[in-house]
């Protein structure tokens, strides 16, 4: 009898634990970046507006890499448990790469996306003062010349489809660094001749400078005499996106409810004023559409990585 009771009062708590509803406690974003760039700023606005909805804390925590890429926020994410509560902001890197460059935590690919909401404006920049205002003239340029490119770390895609976009026109880098910010002070210092960031970090200063490449699906409104990647060197077209990712064993409900507030999110004024402003495109693509884009990314990234081994 006593046994029975037990096991009775066992199984009410199960039941009381089964029924819980997510969220029942705070949520944690993981942006692995400095804050203040447009991933960071949509996804507190996504934070935000989760925490109103379901009234728990919500907030967005920055892990910037050393310049070394988005991977320690994405180890955060993998090793956390698969409820909901821990939700990685990635750009496209993580989910492409992440598994395939010796990260134990990350292998195999940990991570299945909730939904795509931003492509940067990602561009190439110089200072205006430059010997060249153009790909083109930059390839004439370091025939003979030294230049020096700064990136977000080797293995994030814009660093490896500028390598790559250098061997299609038949040059190199002379040498390269990681930052972890790519603004204007970065070229302003003389640190490096060039630059792979985003134009919302460098549209303080964007009259000092040449916008010489955009790594997006479409010219940037605000620099429409800026060709794009596609246009220059179709088989290497690849945009910089970045979407909502939580560990692949996460339950279904749980992601359909962080998805439903990103989307309306995105959607919405506020973020639409930021993509005007910036030049992003800022959007929803829902989880199955957004796992065909890595797909194709994917096969566009093996094109890339064969160019510079």
């Amino acid at each position: 009898m006593k046994k029975t009771l037990t096991l009775a009062i066992a199984a009410i708590l199960t039941a009381g634990v089964a029924a819980a509803e997510y969220p029942e406690q705070a949520v944690t974003f993981i942006v692995p970046w400095p804050p203040g760039d447009l991933e960071d700023v949509l996804t507190r606005l996504i934070a935000d507006e989760f925490q109103a909805e379901y009234g728990v804390a919500a907030a967005v925590l920055n892990r910037p890499g050393g310049g070394g890429g988005p991977f320690p926020g994405a180890i955060d994410v993998a090793t956390a448990p698969a409820d909901g509560y821990t939700v990685g902001s990635f750009v496209l890197d993580v989910p492409l790469i992440g598994h395939e460059i010796g990260i134990p935590e990350l292998s195999p690919a940990a991570f299945e996306p909730v939904g795509i909401f931003l492509n940067y404006p990602f561009v190439v920049a110089s200072l205006n003062t430059a010997p060249y205002s153009s790909v083109q003239e930059l390839a004439a340029y370091a025939q003979d010349n030294d230049v020096s490119l700064g990136h977000f770390g080797i293995v994030t895609s814009p660093a490896q489809v500028s390598f790559a976009l250098a061997s299609e026109m038949g040059f190199s880098w002379a040498n390269d660094a990681a930052f972890d910010a790519l603004d204007c002070n970065t070229l302003a210092s003389g640190d490096v001749d060039v630059i792979n960031t985003t134009l919302q970090l460098v549209l303080p200063c964007i009259d000092d400078l040449n916008i010489l490449l955009s790594y997006t699906d479409n010219r940037i409104p605000l620099t429409p005499d800026v060709p794009t990647l596609g246009e220059i060197a179709p088989q290497l077209e690849l945009s910089s996106w970045n979407g909502l990712f939580v560990h692949r064993d996460t339950p279904a409900d749980i992601r359909e409810k962080i998805a439903a507030v990103a989307e309306r999110v995105v959607l919405g004024e506020a973020a639409q004023s930021i993509a005007t402003e910036t030049g992003a495109e800022v959007y929803w693509l829902n989880a199955e559409d957004s796992a065909a884009r890595i797909e194709r990314d994917i096969v566009t990234l093996g094109r890339i990585g064969a160019l510079i081994e």
